[in-house]
């Protein structure tokens, strides 16, 4: 394949072309990720390395506590890991009455961390170096230190100001009893130990050993139930992909409890009109994405949770070609709408992607949800918890709604596209809500308007928010902006800097004999390659 490098963007990185590649939202973890593959390791291995890496240097995202899903090419065919964590078994619905909604931070929004045992079981089936090994660069960044990159340090500062009151939080975190600062560096002696007690024991001192011990012993000195039984009863699955074709290529997904649905249902929707024929930043395509993604969030809400509680409306209910048919005639293309779901059935973050040169391709997500998560950070440890279960919902009779040894619904979902069954690019793109949508917007614009990732991650996104409003990045053309008012749509303006809310994307896409990377310029982060 060759490219036409676009220049029609802003951008401050060019594409990386390499035989072996991998790309992060941190240099220091990109680097971690490459001394694998320098060392013989595979895809697995440097993610893996990649990813522990980031625990340390990009903690406003990820951590120990963190929940953690993979696709992943293994040469041959395609695997889906579910590494995502359930709520105590004593959290009944009972528990919350009183509560309007679920809490966000604390102890009582924490569920059980899976990321740790996505690296064990990633690493026992696929990785080539030796587990302890992918620990090396992380262990040197905490206890030696690192330098705190530029927009970690602004969002470290925002989340200190809320979170210094949680358990645990201002010792770990505000070390000076502030936030650190760009450039200044930080060690974290606790989590290079817990680390190591983790690489030693291959993951089992976090789910059955002093480390859960620790965390358990925490929970119960501010009365939260998680206890050592529910980390011990822990499990992941390898549940495969769901995918949705959109002319040659396919997306692919894990299935729910994560949102990557949602993304499948509105390339489904978009499957019906003709974008191939529309540029990349014409308003009618921009206007139709849009509506497509309204329709299809709505219906996630409404329907999707753990899959073991997904009863009355299922996944092949969504993903169905005549629902989705049927809802895309919803679509006016010269007026925007407020949709609600539809019936169709009758009746944080952090995301990285590795490739090497046998073909293997990675990939991999990991989040503690909002920022530092719960604000929780168990003493002594450097494990700061998720705060997955603010994802529950309250409504009695929800599929969603709050019950024990449940997975709540999710945000963060790795990609991965395919074209005629051959692996194309593996991608992902951080930041909550903005996750699926992010993912319709890269699909579209590497394998249907034939962007390179770099200028597809350089280019301005928009977000739905709520009813006719959507957020546009203020690096958005003019005429674009102008014309999506007319059609309707209620424009709020952002800068990407500003609120952080257009995610931060990751990508590698194969070509004849390599690949070719890219990295968003609105993170810290960097693709490199051999």
């Amino acid at each position: 394949m060759r490219y036409v490098i676009q220049s029609e963007y802003p951008s401050r990185r060019s594409p990386v072309f390499a035989r072996n590649a991998v790309t992060t939202s941190h240099p220091l973890a990109t680097q971690a990720g490459l001394r694998m593959l320098a060392r013989g390791g595979n895809a697995v291995d440097a993610a893996l390395a990649a990813a522990i890496a980031l625990v340390v240097v990009e903690p406003t995202g990820n951590g120990l506590g963190s929940d953690a899903f993979c696709i992943l090419w293994d040469g041959k065919e395609l695997h889906g890991l579910n590494a995502s964590g359930r709520s105590s078994a004593q959290w009944t619905p009972e528990r919350f009455v009183g509560f309007s909604s679920m809490p966000r931070r604390g102890w009582e929004s924490v569920t059980v961390p899976g990321a740790v045992s996505a690296w064990v079981d990633l690493s026992r089936r696929f990785g080539r170096l030796p587990f302890a090994d992918l620990f090396a660069p992380a262990v040197d960044y905490a206890e030696r230190g690192y330098h705190v990159t530029p927009l970690v340090a602004e969002q470290w500062r925002r989340a200190a100001l809320e979170l210094h009151v949680q358990p645990g939080f201002r010792e770990a975190f505000m070390p000076d009893g502030r936030a650190p600062e760009t450039g200044e560096l930080y060690r974290n002696a606790d989590l290079g130990r817990t680390l190591r007690s983790i690489a030693e024991t291959e993951g089992d001192a976090f789910y059955r050993g002093a480390l859960a011990e620790k965390i358990a012993a925490f929970a119960r000195q501010h009365s939260a139930v998680l206890d050592e039984s529910d980390l011990a009863a822990h499990t992941n699955d390898w549940c495969g992909t769901i995918s949705q074709e959109i002319g040659e290529v396919a997306l692919h997904e894990i299935p729910p409890n994560g949102q990557g649905i949602a993304a499948l249902m509105a390339l489904g929707i978009l499957r019906t009109f003709d974008l191939a024929g529309m540029g990349a930043d014409d308003v009618d395509a921009v206007h139709l994405q849009i509506e497509a993604m309204k329709l299809a969030t709505a219906d996630v809400h409404a329907y999707v949770a753990d899959p073991a509680f997904m009863i009355d409306v299922a996944t092949e209910h969504l993903l169905d070609p005549a629902y989705l048919a049927s809802r895309a005639k919803l679509i006016n293309r010269s007026k925007a709408q407020n949709f609600g779901a539809g019936a169709p059935k009758d009746g944080g973050t952090v995301c990285l992607a590795a490739a090497d040169e046998s073909g293997m391709m990675v990939s991999y997500i990991q989040s503690n949800y909002s920022g530092f998560g719960s604000g929780i950070v168990v003493p002594g440890t450097g494990i700061s918890m998720q705060n997955r279960g603010f994802g529950f919902s309250l409504e009695n009779g929800h599929q969603n709604q709050v019950g024990p040894s449940k997975r709540p619904f999710h945000t963060i979902i790795p990609g991965f596209v395919t074209k005629r069954g051959k692996p194309t690019m593996a991608f992902g793109l951080m930041g909550g809500p903005m996750q699926a949508q992010g993912h319709v917007q890269m699909v579209l614009r590497t394998q249907i308007w034939g962007q390179d990732p770099q200028t597809a991650s350089d280019a301005p996104r928009w977000r739905i928010l709520q009813g006719l409003d959507v957020a546009l990045e203020s690096t958005m053309r003019q005429d674009l902006c102008d014309g999506l008012a007319v059609r309707g749509h209620v424009i709020k303006s952002e800068t990407a800097d500003e609120s952080f809310g257009f995610g931060g994307s990751q990508l590698i896409q194969s070509i004849d004999g390599g690949y070719v990377a890219g990295s968003d310029p609105r993170k810290d982060g960097q693709a490199g390659g051999f």
